[in-house]
Order: structure tokens, then C-alpha cells, then sequence
């Protein structure tokens, strides 16, 4: 099994202004978000990463290609549709402080996984989880096939998103190794 390195997306001025961007196409990182960035990949520099496997989104991309360009022959970064943000559905764009007010809220607060977005394109967190996590296994193996079990890779995608591949890898190591 080789090893994965979660990032988050660095700032975007969606994050300053409250508003939950989603998959909004074209949020950027800020100048905080590309700071943040260089930060990781100075810190990351000295890591040999076999690849670096990101979200389709610009945040996730601009993060993904600050970090890349630390790591000389690093293959070209590898866009992973499965690790896009949540399908947040009418919720997007919207100010958090007016979707604080809205019933639902204290669902994902206390209860995540009971929630569906709504809307057409509204998705559950435990079917972001299950995508994410099948890109996870899928490219975690192929690292492992293409570089050995100490390849060091790193996937770059969304807080929730990270967040539902953390909670299913604690799960799993909990639950034994049989389950993986």
C-alpha cells in the first residue's frame, strides 16, 4: 500500500466572503490561498511524490500545480473527477450565514451523513464519501503498482471531501485491515 498526502485547496475569496462555492467553475485561490500553497510545498519539497492527483476544480489545480512545480520530474498532474467538491446543489453559491439559518443546517452539522443537498444536482455526503473514496483506492493501488509500497503520492481536493476520506480510513483501520 503506498502513502497519500490529503491537501485542501488553499483560500479562495469564496472562503473570505462566506459563501459556499461548491463546484462553482472559476473560484481561484486568493493571494492568502496561493501563500498557503507555497507554504505546503516548501514543506513538501523534500518528499519524492510519484504523482500528484487533483480535483477538476481551479482552486484544487492552482494548489496542485504550486506544489508540482517544487518537484522536478514529476509527472503531469492527474485530474480526478471523483474528488470534485460535494454536489451541494441550490446551496451553492449561497452566503453560509443565510444557509445557518436554514432547517438542514443542524443536520450537516450533527447528523452529515443523513444529509442530502437539495435541488437537481443536490448529492449525499456519504455519496461524495463513496466516490472519493473509490478514487482513492483505485489510485492508491495504481501508485503502489506503478512505484512500489513506499510510493508517496498526494491528492488534492476539497475540506469535506477530505474530511470523508479521513473518516472512512479511520473506519477501516478500526474495523481491521480484512475491510480494506
Amino acid at each position: 500500500m503506498a502513502t497519500v498526502i490529503l491537501v485542501r485547496h488553499g483560500r479562495t475569496s469564496a472562503n473570505t466572503g462566506g459563501i459556499l462555492a461548491g463546484t462553482t467553475p472559476g473560484v481561484e485561490l486568493d493571494e492568502t490561498g496561493r501563500g498557503q500553497a507555497e507554504h505546503v510545498a516548501g514543506r513538501l519539497a523534500a518528499v519524492p511524490l510519484a504523482a500528484i492527483v487533483s480535483s477538476p476544480l481551479d482552486r484544487c489545480r492552482q494548489t496542485a500545480e504550486i506544489i508540482a512545480a517544487t518537484q522536478p520530474g514529476l509527472p503531469a498532474i492527474r485530474v480526478e473527477d471523483r474528488l470534485t467538491e460535494v454536489g451541494y446543489g441550490d446551496w451553492t453559491g449561497r452566503p453560509l450565514a443565510e444557509l445557518a439559518t436554514d432547517p438542514s443546517w443542524a443536520v450537516v452539522q450533527h447528523y452529515p451523513s443523513g444529509m442530502r443537498f437539495p435541488g437537481p444536482d443536490g448529492e449525499t455526503l456519504r455519496a461524495a464519501q463513496a466516490r472519493a473514496v473509490s478514487a482513492m483506492r483505485d489510485w492508491d493501488a495504481a501508485m503502489a503498482d506503478l512505484h512500489g509500497p513506499t510510493a508517496i503520492w498526494l491528492a488534492c481536493s476539497h475540506g469535506d471531501v477530505v474530511k470523508a476520506v479521513i473518516a472512512d480510513a479511520l473506519s477501516a483501520r478500526s474495523m481491521g485491515p480484512e475491510v480494506r
